[in-house]
Parts: C-alpha cells; structure tokens; sequence
C-alpha cells in the first residue's frame, strides 16, 4: 500500500494537523491511530481541535473508512470539532460517511477550516 501521513500537535491551539494521502490498509489504520494517540499526549484533550487534510487520499475501501470511523469516534481521540480539508467531492463524501455527529465540517480551502475551527 501507499498509506501516508503526517500528525502535528499545535499545544499553542490546542490542535492536531493530520496531512493523509494514498491507499491505506487496516495494518496502516492501526498505526495512524497509534501515531494520533502519541501526539495527542502534547496538547490538551479531550477537546482538541483536529484539521485533517485528505487532498491526497485515494478513494478507501468500505472496511477501511469503517475502522477510521471506528479510530476518530474512540472517546480517547474524539475531537471537539473536526475539519477535513477535501480535494475532490468524492473523498468529501466518503468522509462525511466518517461521522455524522455535530462539530465536524468539510472544507475545500485551508483557511476556511482554521477559521472555523478556531472561531
């Protein structure tokens, strides 16, 4: 697979900038949840605000955006609000089937997303 990505904490805004791109496996699944749990150790949560830009994602398999439904809704990591910055209508619709709970919103402009999330 091609999975990447690269988690950030922001301690300063309470923050996590989450960069995703390729095709992920349920292995690669697992090891981004470790990753997001290690950074999520340098701000403070629960109630952090997480920005996920998935420009670069490929189209997933149903299993896999299950078990990133699974990862984003664990209350360990659960975000207080959540913007996915989309590439493509496609993937903004895939990831809308992440979560439908309030404070999540989906962006194709990255200031649009800080700006809403830090309002």
């Amino acid at each position: 697979m091609d999975a990447r990505y690269d988690i950030r904490a922001d301690p300063a805004q309470g923050m996590i900038h989450i960069r995703m791109g390729g095709f992920f496996s349920e292995a690669d699944v697992r090891s981004f949840a470790a990753s997001y749990r290690a950074e999520l150790r340098h701000v403070a949560h629960p109630g952090q605000l997480t920005l996920v830009d998935i420009r670069d994602m490929k189209i997933q398999a149903q299993d896999i955006v299950a078990a990133f439904g699974a990862v984003m809704a664990s209350p360990d990591i659960r975000s207080r609000k959540l913007a996915f910055l989309c590439g493509s209508t496609l993937a903004r619709l895939q990831a809308q089937r992440l979560t439908d709970r309030e404070g999540v919103a989906f962006f194709d402009d990255l200031a649009a997303a800080e700006a809403w999330l830090l309002a």
